[in-house]
């Protein structure tokens, strides 16, 4: 009695088995891309903050006069991007999803009264619709979060975003061409709204050219733009605004 019935044998299956089983029913159970980065967490990746370069070698020679006021035009190379926090079902530890474009115009004023400088004017202004994700998620294509983004950003009606800079002192250094460390108020517009907000930049003026990179922190509900909505993640409302600049003296 309890014995199986005879010509029926009942075998286990090996327990090595059970745990890529387990690991099939699981990311069948919680579906698709969210899965696959739930399991594989460790395969993320994001770009480092936008920074300045090293100077070049040639900065000793273009700095031996003090530098002049003047006008300088954001030219190629430059960048302006988002990063903001996601955090996908099941994981601890939040994912920084990052989107940068080079579609980025503008100018920056500087003017120069014997050995003061004073940041007077900057305006820049991107194209929203060319922002591209850079980090990386495993099983998950990243330019899908570009399109859910241009929708949230409505980039049909407010195709761009403009930062307008308010005047500024320069800190000393910045007329050998040193890298100097400047806050520098001024207004944002996104989604058709404008707020007041601090860029905290650096820049560095060599000869006849300029660099400037930085950032500005700020939550995008503040220009009414809710947090993008996807199934198996929840995206954070605080964003950082980022940017590397590289600028050419106007003639």
């Amino acid at each position: 009695m309890g014995r199986p019935a005879a010509g029926h044998k009942i075998e286990m299956m090996p327990k090595k088995l059970w745990i890529p089983l387990a690991a099939v029913i699981a990311l069948v159970a919680l579906g698709g891309a969210g899965a696959y980065a739930y399991f594989f967490s460790g395969l993320r990746t994001s770009p480092s903050n936008l920074a300045l370069g090293s100077p070049s070698p040639t900065s000793a020679t273009a700095t031996a006069s003090p530098a002049n006021g003047g006008t300088w035009q954001i030219s190629t190379g430059s960048l302006v991007g988002y990063r903001v926090k996601e955090q996908f079902v099941g994981q601890s530890s939040a994912h920084e999803a990052v989107a940068r474009t080079g579609d980025v115009t503008g100018t920056v004023t500087i003017s120069r009264s014997g050995s003061t400088y004073e940041m007077t004017s900057a305006t820049i202004t991107v194209q929203l619709a060319n922002l591209t994700s850079q980090d990386s998620v495993a099983g998950y294509n990243v330019t899908n979060r570009d399109r859910i983004v241009q929708r949230s950003l409505d980039v049909s009606s407010y195709p761009t975003a403009v930062f307008k800079a308010s005047t500024v002192a320069l800190p000393a250094g910045v007329e050998t061409g040193q890298t100097v460390t400047v806050s520098v108020p001024g207004q944002l517009t996104v989604h058709g709204v404008t707020k007041d907000v601090t860029a905290t930049l650096q820049l560095r003026v060599t000869g006849s050219t300029a660099q400037i990179a930085g950032s500005v922190a700020t939550n995008m509900t503040d220009f009414g733009v809710q947090p993008p909505t996807i199934g198996f993640t929840t995206v954070q409302s605080a964003v950082t605004v980022e940017f590397s600049l590289n600028l050419a003296q106007a003639a």
